[in-house]
């Protein structure tokens, strides 16, 4: 296999990821002169990562977010009222319904927006996600005091998966496949 910089882990770890995790590490791969974030002076919004990659997803059976109208996202419900109407959605950047696999897509605010947690956390309660994709940049590079300075998304939310699908206290309902691009 050439070197690339798009890298994957699965949790948790005492199981193998699931068996598309190289299938869809493939998609960024096949795109990684567009979206890797060590190549690139200046990285992708997620929306834009999301453009790149929309075609390989839709070819993997995934539904996938189509623009910022609310016709346009993908929703997965929480909750269900009267009749089975679900009274409480989420949305998510792609999901596909054989897998049961929610995908999100983050860039700048990954990490430091806390985009991670918050994608952690929603995905506790959307019905039908047994596995959840995060998609992180390996390197988010932004100006702090006029010079270039770089945070580590990927290592950095690996190691927060690390830390909860390890810990006696904590069982996620779903499994996770961090994805670094």
């Amino acid at each position: 296999m050439a070197r690339t910089s798009i890298r994957f882990t699965s949790f948790p770890r005492t199981e193998q990821p699931p068996a598309f995790a190289i299938d869809l590490a493939g998609v960024f791969r096949r795109h990684e002169e567009q979206v890797a974030t060590v190549l690139l002076k200046k990285g992708l919004t997620s929306n834009e990562v999301l453009a790149v990659i929309r075609d390989d997803l839709l070819a993997l059976g995934f539904q996938v977010e189509t623009g910022k109208q609310k016709a346009d996202k993908i929703q997965r419900p929480v909750f269900f009222g009267e009749n089975g109407h679900p009274t409480l959605n989420y949305e998510i950047d792609a999901y596909h319904p054989i897998w049961r696999c929610g995908l999100e897509v983050e860039a700048g605010r990954a990490w430091m927006g806390n985009a991670v947690y918050r994608d952690l956390v929603q995905a506790l309660v959307m019905v039908q996600v047994d596995i959840l994709v995060l998609a992180v940049p390996n390197s988010y590079k932004y100006q702090s005091g006029g010079r270039t300075v770089a945070s580590t998304d990927y290592d950095n939310t690996v190691n927060v998966a690390e830390t909860l699908f390890s810990h006696s206290r904590v069982k996620l309902p779903y499994s996770l496949l961090v994805i670094g691009y």
